[in-house]
């Protein structure tokens, strides 16, 4: 990709290639679940609890880190909470301590929480405000997520949990990621620093928290299926490792499609009425992957991977439109606090699987996409953010990197 056509390209190719490194260990936690089931007798509730690990602490610490992003800029933290992000998920198939596992997911989880607050404003400030191009940025994380299954299974399946350091690779390839970026970015804020104009308007809360409020109700979908699609799509099909680790895959990968097209019928239809029909389709799509026997629930998994991801980016460029005095935050709760709190859940699911069926477990899914739906009905489309920067300093990244 030639620089000189586009300067304003490579930062935002860079960052959404470091959030793909990143996302990896969001998907890699879920993607190790039925290792540890396997190599170490882990209960439903139990395999639930390092799914809570990874995201308790994440969700706690995410707010703090988009509220210091808007006071600071912090783009260091972009390879550093990389490596820690990294580190976890690598450290956690090494001993046999329980207590061990838990701790070294919770870290991957705070390594994770820091990440996202800060990329989702450096990647507006590369973006320009554009809605589009944060799809792009959203697609990288989609990628790692989708990614995450297929690396978790060449290196824990061919060599144990003991093999788990293996995955730090994708760390080291991202932290480089991100500095590169860093510079990237702060070389184009210089050129543009001189006349970029801040963002006008107030912060919209109420319209800002059903918005939120609606992104955790996805969440919990999301990171529901992702701890359990796998196990019980062996059961439904009678297929093997290879069965779950397909939908897995699938339901992953169609963010790859859905946030893509996201951003473009945006563009055509506006995006409150994107975000609306995505979450009624998920509505459908997911009782199909609970009722639906055999190979063709394969289907309702790209369905379902659909209509969750095609509003992914359209909720981060929302929530900064919402707030745009508050950037850090908006990118903090819609793309950090709002994805990985769904693992509160998870849990009370692997509890009532264990007491019932995955089927029961599984059945209350179908009800949450509807629920966003009704939060998402009286919203309005707020007014972009244009502009070079969409900031309301454009020269704090001048010492970025």
């Amino acid at each position: 990709m030639p620089k000189n056509r586009n300067p304003r390209t490579r930062p935002v190719v860079l960052l959404s290639l470091g959030h793909a490194c990143v996302d990896v260990y969001q998907g890699a936690v879920a993607a190790l679940v039925p290792f540890f089931v396997a190599e170490r007798d882990y209960t439903y509730a139990a395999v639930s609890g390092l799914v809570l690990a990874a995201t308790l602490l994440s969700s706690v610490v995410q707010p703090l880190f988009g509220a210091l992003t808007d006071r600071w800029a912090m783009p260091w933290l972009l390879p550093v909470s990389t490596l820690v992000g990294g580190a976890g998920v690598a450290l956690a198939g090494v001993g046999a301590s329980r207590t061990v596992t838990l701790m070294m997911v919770a870290v991957s989880g705070i390594g994770v929480a820091a990440y996202h607050p800060e990329a989702a404003r450096v990647a507006r400030v590369a973006s320009r405000g554009s809605h589009t191009a944060m799809g792009w940025f959203s697609l990288g994380g989609n990628l790692g997520f989708a990614t995450a299954p297929l690396a978790v299974s060449a290196v824990v399946a061919t060599g144990g949990l003991h093999a788990s350091p293996l995955l730090f690779v994708p760390a080291l390839a991202g932290a480089a990621l991100c500095v590169a970026a860093l510079r990237a970015v702060r070389a184009t804020t210089e050129v543009a620093a001189g006349t970029a104009a801040g963002p006008e308007g107030r912060d919209d809360w109420p319209s800002f928290v059903k918005l939120s409020g609606a992104v955790v109700c996805r969440s919990v979908v999301f990171v529901g299926l992702s701890t359990f699609v796998s196990l019980y799509v062996r059961q439904r099909t009678g297929g093997g490792d290879v069965a779950g680790t397909a939908a897995l895959f699938v339901l992953y990968l169609g963010g790859a499609v859905g946030t893509v097209a996201g951003g473009r019928l945006a563009t055509r239809f506006g995006r409150i009425p994107v975000v609306q029909w995505s979450y009624a389709l998920t509505v459908i799509a997911v009782a199909g992957v609970v009722f639906v026997p055999g190979p063709p629930l394969y289907l309702f998994v790209a369905l379902t991977s659909a209509g969750l991801y095609v509003p992914f980016s359209l909720h981060v460029t929302l929530g900064q439109d919402y707030l745009p005095r508050r950037v850090g935050t908006a990118g903090g709760v819609t793309l950090g606090l709002t994805v990985s709190i769904g693992g509160i859940a998870s849990p009370l699911l692997g509890a009532l699987a264990d007491a019932t069926s995955l089927q029961t477990a599984l059945a209350p899914l179908t009800v949450l996409p509807a629920l966003g739906w009704l939060l998402l009905r009286t919203l309005h489309e707020p007014d972009r953010l244009e502009g070079p920067t969409a900031d309301r300093r454009p020269d704090r990244l001048a010492s970025a990197g």
